[in-house]
């Protein structure tokens, strides 16, 4: 690792970041190397797979793609790094079930063996947020502000799996009430406000979405009305499908529940390293937060101008 960087990961895309939002993906890469961390490409990496779909359908080969998918980092000898709830939930528990059942860990590696690989377990797949949070830190991350938003209300998505199951998450008791992300958020001078069922599934996990979208919708329904009474400006997540929920939901909702929501809903959804990037004085093109082509059912769907309107002020 070159002297430059404070700290190397292997990036795991998953596959909503690079087919759905390559913007996100562009403000991952382009805040942590501004923050002295190098992201390493992991070649051949699959999709993680899938833990509210595939997991549901047959643990076992689950388990081998997972432990695959982590071998490659393994061999690069860094920690498998992701900006997606959903792949983090696959890789740390496929990562944490393999440690403690030796057994299944041999049967994994039996198979992975008639692919010239092998699962060792030694490198802890990780979120984006926990290398912010546990990694770097707060103080670290803090030198490092240089716009602070005190106008900002935001909104804290945190998720699903990137909290549980508790027993496979490294948060130090931060499950029930947990505050880490509303931290990091708040380091910029936004407000997190508090909302009512603030940790309510986005809608779409569990494959929700795809078999049921009025279903999915009404869940994230619920949760724009929450959202709006509270007076958020914008909602922060950090996983790319409950990004998409968020956003393309905001139009389905609008849609479906047209008759009960009042006034239609337009609350920017914006991920936490354009939100970070931005209060440390990156250039915006960097972070995906603007938009530079004409094409239509593209995201975002929901217009980020407010939210570049409100801050505008602080960059300026």
């Amino acid at each position: 690792m070159s002297e430059e960087y404070k700290w190397e990961y292997g990036f795991f895309l998953g596959c909503v970041i690079p087919n759905r939002y390559p913007f996100i993906e562009a403000s991952i890469r382009s805040v942590f190397d501004f923050l002295g961390a190098k992201l390493v490409d992991l070649p051949g990496a699959s999709c993680c797979p899938a833990p509210g779909v595939f997991r549901a359908f047959h643990i076992p080969s689950w388990l081998v793609i997972a432990a695959r998918n982590i071998s490659i980092a393994e061999e690069l000898g860094v920690n498998p790094l992701t900006g997606c709830n959903g792949c983090y939930g696959t890789l740390r528990d496929a990562w944490y079930e393999l440690e403690h059942e030796p057994e299944l860990k041999k049967e994994v590696n039996k198979h992975l063996a008639k692919i010239g690989r092998t699962y060792k377990g030694n490198l802890e797949p990780k979120h984006i947020v926990q290398a912010f949070y546990l990694d770097m830190g707060l103080d670290y991350l803090k030198d490092y502000i240089r716009y602070t938003f005190s106008d900002l209300k935001v909104a804290v998505h945190y998720g699903c799996h990137i909290l549980k199951p508790s027993d496979k998450r490294p948060w130090g008791g931060q499950y029930e009430d947990p505050t880490f992300l509303d931290e990091i958020v708040e380091l910029t001078g936004a407000k997190s406000i508090d909302y009512k069922d603030k940790y309510m599934c986005c809608g779409a996990g569990g494959a929700v979405r795809s078999a049921i979208k009025e279903v999915a919708a009404d869940f994230t329904r619920e949760k724009l009305v929450n959202i709006r009474d509270a007076g958020a400006d914008i909602i922060v997540d950090v996983c790319p499908f409950c990004h998409l929920q968020l956003d393309l939901g905001q139009m389905e909702v609008n849609g479906i529940y047209k008759d009960i929501i009042g006034e239609p809903f337009k609350i920017p959804v914006i991920y936490l390293t354009q939100l970070l990037g931005l209060s440390f004085g990156m250039d915006p093109n960097q972070l995906g937060l603007v938009k530079n082509h004409n094409l239509t059912g593209v995201p975002p769907f929901i217009s980020i101008d407010p939210f570049l309107e409100i801050v505008k002020e602080q960059l300026i």
